[in-house]
Protein backbone atom coordinates (compact mmCIF):
# COMPACT_ATOMS: atom_id res chain seq x y z
CA UNK A 1 0.00 0.00 0.00
CA UNK A 2 1.17 3.52 -0.83
CA UNK A 3 -0.23 6.70 0.73
CA UNK A 4 0.85 10.07 -0.70
CA UNK A 5 -0.59 13.04 1.20
CA UNK A 6 -0.19 16.72 0.26
CA UNK A 7 3.24 16.08 -1.25
CA UNK A 8 5.09 18.99 -2.86
CA UNK A 9 8.69 19.09 -4.07
CA UNK A 10 10.66 22.28 -4.61
CA UNK A 11 14.08 22.59 -6.24
CA UNK A 12 16.44 25.55 -6.10
CA UNK A 13 17.68 25.62 -9.68
CA UNK A 14 20.69 27.68 -8.67
CA UNK A 15 21.89 24.90 -6.36
CA UNK A 16 20.35 21.68 -7.59
CA UNK A 17 21.41 21.88 -11.21
CA UNK A 18 24.69 20.24 -12.20
CA UNK A 19 27.67 22.57 -12.35
CA UNK A 20 30.87 21.88 -14.29
CA UNK A 21 34.21 22.61 -12.62
CA UNK A 22 34.61 25.65 -14.86
CA UNK A 23 31.22 27.04 -13.82
CA UNK A 24 31.96 26.34 -10.14
CA UNK A 25 35.24 28.30 -10.44
CA UNK A 26 33.49 31.24 -12.08
CA UNK A 27 30.70 31.10 -9.48
CA UNK A 28 33.24 31.14 -6.64
CA UNK A 29 34.85 34.38 -7.85
CA UNK A 30 31.62 36.03 -8.94
CA UNK A 31 30.87 38.35 -6.04
CA UNK A 32 27.54 39.58 -7.38
CA UNK A 33 24.69 38.14 -5.33
CA UNK A 34 23.18 35.18 -7.13
CA UNK A 35 19.43 35.30 -7.67
CA UNK A 36 17.66 32.22 -6.36
CA UNK A 37 15.37 30.44 -8.78
CA UNK A 38 12.86 28.04 -7.25
CA UNK A 39 10.88 25.44 -9.15
CA UNK A 40 7.99 23.34 -7.85
CA UNK A 41 8.32 19.90 -9.46
CA UNK A 42 5.26 18.63 -7.54
CA UNK A 43 2.36 20.55 -6.01
CA UNK A 44 0.00 19.09 -3.39
CA UNK A 45 -0.11 15.53 -4.72
CA UNK A 46 -2.60 13.16 -3.06
CA UNK A 47 -2.67 9.51 -4.16
CA UNK A 48 -3.76 6.31 -2.44
CA UNK A 49 -2.60 3.04 -4.03
CA UNK A 50 -4.08 -0.18 -2.66
CA UNK A 51 -2.25 -3.50 -2.30
CA UNK A 52 -1.95 -5.27 -5.65
CA UNK A 53 -3.01 -2.21 -7.66
CA UNK A 54 -1.05 -1.40 -10.83
CA UNK A 55 -0.97 2.36 -11.44
CA UNK A 56 0.54 4.10 -14.46
CA UNK A 57 1.89 7.65 -14.43
CA UNK A 58 1.80 9.56 -17.71
CA UNK A 59 2.63 13.11 -18.79
CA UNK A 60 5.12 15.07 -20.83
CA UNK A 61 8.78 15.52 -19.88
CA UNK A 62 9.08 17.65 -16.74
CA UNK A 63 5.59 16.73 -15.49
CA UNK A 64 7.00 15.39 -12.19
CA UNK A 65 6.60 11.65 -12.81
CA UNK A 66 10.16 10.54 -12.05
CA UNK A 67 10.42 12.93 -9.10
CA UNK A 68 7.32 11.36 -7.58
CA UNK A 69 8.75 7.85 -8.03
CA UNK A 70 12.01 8.86 -6.35
CA UNK A 71 10.10 10.29 -3.39
CA UNK A 72 8.04 7.10 -2.99
CA UNK A 73 11.21 5.01 -3.29
CA UNK A 74 12.86 7.08 -0.54
CA UNK A 75 15.58 8.49 -2.81
CA UNK A 76 14.29 12.02 -2.19
CA UNK A 77 12.51 13.67 0.73
CA UNK A 78 9.54 15.88 -0.18
CA UNK A 79 9.58 19.57 0.67
CA UNK A 80 6.05 19.22 2.08
CA UNK A 81 3.67 16.38 2.82
CA UNK A 82 4.23 12.75 3.75
CA UNK A 83 4.63 9.33 2.16
CA UNK A 84 3.65 6.07 3.82
CA UNK A 85 4.38 2.65 2.34
CA UNK A 86 3.69 -0.84 3.61
CA UNK A 87 5.88 -3.58 2.15
CA UNK A 88 9.37 -4.10 0.73
CA UNK A 89 10.07 -1.67 -2.14
CA UNK A 90 12.08 -2.50 -5.26
CA UNK A 91 12.88 0.72 -7.17
CA UNK A 92 13.74 0.23 -10.86
CA UNK A 93 14.92 3.78 -11.44
CA UNK A 94 18.06 4.65 -13.41
CA UNK A 95 19.08 1.01 -13.80
CA UNK A 96 22.82 0.46 -13.47
CA UNK A 97 23.43 3.75 -11.68
CA UNK A 98 25.22 1.84 -8.92
CA UNK A 99 27.67 0.07 -11.25
CA UNK A 100 31.42 0.63 -11.06
CA UNK A 101 32.53 0.63 -14.70
CA UNK A 102 36.05 -0.46 -13.81
CA UNK A 103 34.77 -3.69 -12.23
CA UNK A 104 33.66 -6.83 -14.05
CA UNK A 105 30.05 -7.92 -14.50
CA UNK A 106 30.62 -10.62 -11.87
CA UNK A 107 31.90 -8.06 -9.35
CA UNK A 108 29.10 -5.63 -10.15
CA UNK A 109 26.44 -8.26 -9.46
CA UNK A 110 27.67 -8.38 -5.86
CA UNK A 111 28.26 -4.62 -5.63
CA UNK A 112 24.85 -3.65 -7.05
CA UNK A 113 23.15 -6.38 -5.03
CA UNK A 114 24.76 -5.05 -1.85
CA UNK A 115 23.55 -1.53 -2.69
CA UNK A 116 20.04 -2.98 -2.93
CA UNK A 117 20.42 -4.53 0.53
CA UNK A 118 21.21 -8.18 -0.33
CA UNK A 119 23.98 -10.03 1.50
CA UNK A 120 26.65 -12.18 -0.19
CA UNK A 121 25.06 -15.46 0.86
CA UNK A 122 21.76 -14.52 -0.78
CA UNK A 123 23.51 -13.30 -3.93
CA UNK A 124 25.47 -16.58 -4.10
CA UNK A 125 22.18 -18.51 -4.26
CA UNK A 126 20.80 -16.16 -6.96
CA UNK A 127 23.98 -15.71 -9.01
CA UNK A 128 23.23 -18.30 -11.72
CA UNK A 129 19.64 -17.05 -12.01
CA UNK A 130 20.88 -13.50 -12.58
CA UNK A 131 23.41 -14.57 -15.21
CA UNK A 132 20.94 -16.86 -17.01
CA UNK A 133 18.33 -14.12 -17.26
CA UNK A 134 20.86 -11.54 -18.49
CA UNK A 135 22.32 -13.99 -21.05
CA UNK A 136 25.76 -12.50 -20.43
CA UNK A 137 27.59 -15.73 -19.51
CA UNK A 138 30.62 -15.12 -21.74
CA UNK A 139 31.06 -11.52 -20.52
CA UNK A 140 31.07 -12.16 -16.77
CA UNK A 141 34.74 -11.34 -16.32
CA UNK A 142 34.83 -8.34 -18.65
CA UNK A 143 34.76 -4.82 -17.15
CA UNK A 144 31.34 -3.26 -17.65
CA UNK A 145 32.94 -0.18 -19.23
CA UNK A 146 33.23 -2.36 -22.35
CA UNK A 147 29.47 -3.12 -22.34
CA UNK A 148 26.93 -1.55 -24.65
CA UNK A 149 24.03 0.33 -23.02
CA UNK A 150 21.79 -2.64 -23.83
CA UNK A 151 24.11 -5.09 -22.06
CA UNK A 152 24.28 -2.83 -19.01
CA UNK A 153 20.49 -2.61 -18.91
CA UNK A 154 20.15 -6.39 -19.16
CA UNK A 155 22.53 -6.93 -16.26
CA UNK A 156 20.89 -4.24 -14.11
CA UNK A 157 17.35 -5.53 -14.78
CA UNK A 158 18.41 -9.09 -13.97
CA UNK A 159 19.79 -8.00 -10.60
CA UNK A 160 16.80 -5.79 -9.78
CA UNK A 161 14.25 -8.58 -10.36
CA UNK A 162 15.83 -11.42 -8.36
CA UNK A 163 13.19 -11.05 -5.65
CA UNK A 164 9.45 -10.50 -5.74
CA UNK A 165 8.91 -7.18 -3.92
CA UNK A 166 5.62 -6.08 -2.42
CA UNK A 167 5.95 -2.65 -4.07
CA UNK A 168 7.58 -2.17 -7.48
CA UNK A 169 8.64 1.31 -8.65
CA UNK A 170 9.31 1.31 -12.40
CA UNK A 171 10.62 4.18 -14.55
CA UNK A 172 10.78 3.45 -18.29
CA UNK A 173 12.86 0.30 -17.82
CA UNK A 174 10.83 -1.85 -20.23
CA UNK A 175 12.43 0.08 -23.09
CA UNK A 176 15.89 -1.35 -22.31
CA UNK A 177 17.91 -3.77 -24.41
CA UNK A 178 17.00 -5.24 -27.78
CA UNK A 179 13.48 -6.28 -28.85
CA UNK A 180 13.85 -9.87 -27.59
CA UNK A 181 14.99 -8.70 -24.15
CA UNK A 182 12.19 -6.12 -24.00
CA UNK A 183 9.72 -8.98 -24.51
CA UNK A 184 11.50 -11.05 -21.87
CA UNK A 185 11.59 -8.22 -19.33
CA UNK A 186 7.94 -7.41 -20.06
CA UNK A 187 6.97 -11.01 -19.35
CA UNK A 188 8.96 -10.91 -16.11
CA UNK A 189 7.10 -7.77 -15.10
CA UNK A 190 3.77 -9.45 -15.83
CA UNK A 191 4.76 -12.39 -13.60
CA UNK A 192 5.56 -10.03 -10.75
CA UNK A 193 2.29 -8.15 -11.23
CA UNK A 194 0.19 -11.32 -11.35
CA UNK A 195 1.73 -12.34 -8.03
CA UNK A 196 0.00 -9.43 -6.28
CA UNK A 197 2.80 -6.87 -6.38
CA UNK A 198 1.73 -3.22 -6.05
CA UNK A 199 3.16 -1.23 -8.96
CA UNK A 200 3.83 2.43 -9.82
CA UNK A 201 4.83 2.50 -13.49
CA UNK A 202 6.08 5.48 -15.54
CA UNK A 203 6.25 5.24 -19.32
CA UNK A 204 5.86 7.42 -22.41
CA UNK A 205 4.64 4.32 -24.24
CA UNK A 206 0.86 4.62 -23.91
CA UNK A 207 0.22 1.15 -25.36
CA UNK A 208 2.50 -0.31 -22.70
CA UNK A 209 0.60 1.64 -20.03
CA UNK A 210 -2.72 0.28 -21.34
CA UNK A 211 -1.37 -3.26 -21.37
CA UNK A 212 -0.07 -3.23 -17.80
CA UNK A 213 -2.11 -0.69 -15.80
CA UNK A 214 -5.73 -0.73 -14.71
CA UNK A 215 -5.53 2.80 -13.32
CA UNK A 216 -3.66 5.76 -14.79
CA UNK A 217 -2.72 9.17 -13.35
CA UNK A 218 -1.94 12.06 -15.71
CA UNK A 219 0.52 14.61 -14.33
CA UNK A 220 1.29 18.00 -15.83
CA UNK A 221 3.57 20.67 -14.36
CA UNK A 222 3.65 18.89 -11.03
CA UNK A 223 -0.12 18.57 -10.63
CA UNK A 224 -2.66 15.78 -11.15
CA UNK A 225 -4.82 16.48 -14.20
CA UNK A 226 -6.80 13.24 -14.19
CA UNK A 227 -6.86 10.03 -12.14
CA UNK A 228 -9.00 7.09 -13.21
CA UNK A 229 -9.58 4.17 -15.57
CA UNK A 230 -6.75 3.63 -18.05
CA UNK A 231 -8.97 4.01 -21.12
CA UNK A 232 -10.46 7.32 -19.97
CA UNK A 233 -7.21 8.91 -18.83
CA UNK A 234 -5.08 7.74 -21.76
CA UNK A 235 -7.71 8.93 -24.25
CA UNK A 236 -7.84 12.37 -22.62
CA UNK A 237 -4.05 12.62 -22.58
CA UNK A 238 -3.69 11.61 -26.24
CA UNK A 239 -6.37 14.14 -27.23
CA UNK A 240 -4.47 16.90 -25.39
CA UNK A 241 -1.35 16.19 -27.45
CA UNK A 242 -3.07 16.85 -30.78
Amino acid sequence: MISIKNVSMQFNLGIDRHLSLKKMFIKTFHFKKQKKSFFWALKDINIEVQKGEVVGLIGSNGAGKSTLLKIVAGVMKPTKGEIKTIGKICPMIELGAGFDVELTARENIYLNGAVMGYNKEFLDTKFNEIVDFSELHEFLDAPVKTFSSGMLARLAFSIATIVEPEILIVDEILAVGDYAFQEKSGNKMQEMISGGTTVLFVSHNIEQIKKICGRVIWLDKGQIILDGNFEEVCAAYIESQK
